[in-house]
């Protein structure tokens, strides 16, 4: 059974001589019935059966149950007639809540953050994807094992490591719990800097990163299918991606970059979660190009990009700035009707520089969007040419690996190659070094 709770925002009144913005008014927010959909999605997503769904409207949220007692004992009776077993609440529960609610239904609760956290655990693939799903479990269970146990007043003896005498079985699953974190952390600090490793090597090969992100559904993998000729998951399902890939792209104009697909984002995604994911987040703070992909034909697509936006937030990157490097991909058009499809594009041509209508499954719009992306590219990339001396076989070499080689053409009478490179800023002093004692010639 999903329970999708509404409660109503009631928005300040604003006084006549106050002339800040009301910031929070502006921003759009799911409508009930689209989180109701999307907390039945979330469930499909782990392959639960939906007995019953329904939206409720709570003027006055109770903190000892979140609803009042006529609700509960409503929703009672469908859980005896439907042999229900399982509730879930779309909104976050505290743990007393979500105790008195088992205990009132005698069954399973699970809250939105719950059931999110169900999802990754099923879905992370990689060491790194489960040990960071583990590490928000536990950080989630952590204030719960009043709610997860039995047998928590039992009191028992030990020796030593065991905990001592008196120590009750809830001090003991704490601290569990805690020693288990804090190897989960020195476990995923040890991959973040394999992962530092591996970024500082791309630097070395200065291609661009392009990054994709964007509500869950949203149809990044398929794009990124679309561009690589991947395989990655792309399902029309809720976090069918979770672990995060990188393939390399060959730009038209601009020559290679590397594409990466991460996690897609969520309405109220748990902050634990934000957290342990964070280190596979930061491949989109290192990006020099962000693909915001949207699913245009869904009837809350403009809450699902302040939900991307604030997400974004949270990671230190500015989405809602003119300045950021941050382009949003119009996806799924195809699904729109002729009409709204029209309007999309006439829209979109308003604001031609920051967007890009596609459809990921037909490849509409696609060689627009990659003509878009070779625009936004930091303009940190310099064009040099060089003549690179036949006796310079080993500067050859190095230039071929750390720069991107746009031309190369060799002078079969002198043995001059000349060569057209894109570089980056920080690996010019490279090159300079590498060009002391050699009679190798370098232009801008």
């Amino acid at each position: 059974m999903v329970l999708a709770p509404v409660i109503p925002y009631q928005a300040k009144t604003k006084h006549p001589s106050d002339n800040r913005k009301d910031v929070i008014a502006s921003v759009q927010k799911p409508s009930p019935s689209a989180r109701l959909e999307e907390a039945i999605g979330l469930a499909h997503a782990i392959s639960l059966e939906i007995c019953h769904s329904e939206i409720i409207t709570l003027k006055t949220p109770r903190p000892a149950t979140l609803f009042g007692e006529g609700k509960i004992s409503e929703l009672q009776v469908i859980i005896d007639s439907q042999d229900i077993e399982l509730v879930i609440v779309d909104h976050i529960l505290t743990p007393v809540q979500q105790r008195n609610l088992e205990k009132k239904w005698d069954l399973k609760v699970l809250d939105r953050t719950g059931l999110i956290l169900e999802i990754f655990g099923e879905r992370a693939r990689t060491k790194e994807g489960r040990l960071q799903v583990e590490f928000a479990h536990l950080e989630y269970q952590k204030s719960r094992l009043v709610r997860s146990w039995t047998h928590l007043e039992r009191q028992r003896g030990g020796f030593g490591f065991l905990g001592g005498p008196g120590e009750t079985q809830i001090e003991s699953d704490r601290r569990q719990i805690r020693n288990r974190i804090d190897k989960i952390v020195r476990e995923i600090n040890k991959i973040k800097k394999t992962r530092e490793l591996h970024r500082k090597a791309r630097k070395m090969v200065p291609y661009p990163i392009v990054a994709l992100v964007g509500y869950t559904n949203a149809g990044k993998s398929t794009l990124f299918n679309h561009l690589t000729g991947a395989d990655v998951m792309a399902e029309d399902m809720l976090f069918a991606t979770l672990d995060p890939t990188m393939r390399e792209v060959k730009l038209p104009s601009f020559g290679k970059v590397i594409l990466s697909d991460t996690v897609g984002f969520i309405s109220d995604l748990p902050t634990t979660l934000v957290a342990a994911f964070r280190a596979t987040l930061e491949e989109v703070l290192e990006a020099d190009v962000l693909l915001h992909v949207r699913d245009i034909s869904h009837q809350d697509s403009e809450a699902q990009r302040n939900d991307v936006i604030d997400v974004l937030g949270e990671l230190g990157i500015d989405a809602r700035s003119q300045d950021t490097s941050l382009i949003e991909v119009w996806n799924k058009v195809d699904l729109l009707d002729e009409p709204s499809k029209t309007a999309c594009l006439n829209e979109a041509a308003q604001n031609c520089d920051q967007t890009a209508v596609i459809s990921a499954l037909s490849g509409d719009g696609l060689d627009d969007m990659l003509a878009l992306i070779e625009r936004k590219l930091p303009q940190s990339f310099k064009e040099l040419r060089l003549s690179v001396a036949p006796e310079d076989g080993a500067l050859l070499h190095w230039i071929i690996e750390h720069t991107q080689v746009v031309s190369r053409k060799v002078d079969h009478e002198s043995g001059f190659s000349d060569l057209v490179v894109r570089v980056s800023q920080q690996s010019v002093g490279q090159l300079n070094n590498k060009l002391q004692g050699s009679r190798t010639k370098l232009s801008i």
